[in-house]
């Protein structure tokens, strides 16, 4: 029995949309280092001949680039549409090659359990369908303008998933004859015909992508366990004329600035190292030495943009940075938050994981003594 699916990527995915504000549809949302609609592939695909992709087709050649799939053709308006897509895109192969089965699957559902898979398609063998179901755990209450209308039985009562699996001459004939209706899901074109629909156990952890919280709950799934590193980052440089005094990417009033190779951003140099640090990656000498006239007067930016794509080549994220200026003069208070700001930017993460602070040496020192700026940081990553 020749067995194809359907990956489902044309949904525009309002609700998850609405509640993480993301300009990216779902499905193709980074998970674990991979687009979702990725990892969805990834479980079909050892159960499947073929797998037909329908959505925008250039979005689903760039997720899914070297896995061997059929060329994605374009979704429809509808659920229904898209499937339908789906089902004359493999009715255009040529007949030896065409399926005896058909699974239809949400591309965002990046976690279905092999056994669910299987399932399916064992199902198949004495029924023209079956979807994977959980049987619904909760009490199921009716509400009506905030207020509880009724408690609803909950014996019978299941939650579909996909995939779900159908003889694929039937489900593309049902579709063909359903163009005026609006299935949310294809078993219930089966059922509306009356066929006979199995059920087959799915998975808890079958999760569909649509609120913010399932990204969380599927990265536990599907990533790798993190392990936390902390490291920490010293830095100091004298203070020189004619320059400008660039602290935490932000050019701060004052009447002199730092001597350095670069551009002398103290606060930056102690970051970059207290990454590096917990990377284990050595210091920001080592990736941008100062013998090099490439990074004479450099922009320091650019060094804190190359620690955080470390963070993310590592397969990490950053939890949180600190950092600590030791200084007189000038007053940091009225800067502070344009520095996080600037460095949750560079290092593209959001600005509540970025503390900018700063303290003196009570006069005691060469920071006592206004002959230059220190800067302490620490920095917590996740990493494999």
């Amino acid at each position: 029995m020749r067995v194809a699916a359907i990956l489902l990527a044309a949904g525009a995915g309002r609700r998850f949309s609405a509640t993480a504000a993301s300009p990216v549809a779902k499905q193709y949302l980074t998970l674990a280092g991979r687009p979702v609609i990725r990892h969805a592939a990834d479980a079909l695909l050892p159960h499947v001949g073929l797998l037909q992709p329908v959505g925008d087709p250039a979005a689903l050649a760039d997720a899914l680039t070297g896995l061997d799939v059929l060329p994605p053709v374009p979704g429809g308006a509808t659920r229904q549409e898209s499937v339908r897509a789906g089902l004359e895109a493999l009715d255009r192969l040529p007949p030896d090659a065409r399926p005896d089965l058909v699974l239809v699957h949400d591309g965002a559902r990046p976690y279905v359990p092999a056994e669910v898979t299987r399932a399916v398609i064992a199902a198949l063998a004495h029924h023209p369908g079956a979807i994977p179901a959980v049987q619904v755990a909760d009490t199921i209450k009716r509400g009506r303008n905030g207020l509880i209308d009724g408690t609803v039985p909950r014996d019978d009562l299941y939650r579909a998933q996909t995939p779900q699996g159908f003889r694929f001459a039937l489900l593309r004939d049902l579709h063909r004859g359903a163009a005026a209706c609006d299935a949310t899901d294809d078993a219930a074109l089966l059922e509306a015909a009356g066929h006979t629909v199995a059920l087959v156990p799915g998975s808890e952890d079958n999760i569909k992508l649509t609120y913010k919280e399932d990204l969380m709950r599927l990265e536990r799934l599907i990533g790798p366990t993190l392990l936390p590193r902390t490291g920490v980052g010293y830095d100091v440089h004298a203070f020189a004329e004619n320059r400008p005094l660039i602290l935490c990417g932000i050019q701060v009033p004052h009447d002199r600035g730092l001597a350095g190779h670069s551009d002398a951003d103290v606060g930056i140099h102690a970051l970059c190292d207290a990454i590096y640090g917990a990377l284990a990656e050595g210091d920001i000498g080592r990736h941008f030495p100062p013998s090099q006239d490439e990074w004479k007067d450099a922009d320091s930016a650019r060094f804190l943009v190359h620690a955080g794509q470390r963070i993310r080549e590592r397969g990490g994220m950053l939890v949180n940075a600190d950092v600590t200026l030791i200084c007189e003069r000038p007053k940091i208070g009225p800067h502070a938050q344009a520095m996080r700001q600037r460095l949750a930017d560079l290092l593209e993460v959001e600005i509540d994981r970025i503390s900018v602070k700063a303290t003196t040496s009570e006069r005691l020192g060469f920071t006592g003594r206004e002959e230059g700026i220190a800067c302490t940081a620490c920095a917590t990553v996740l990493v494999p």
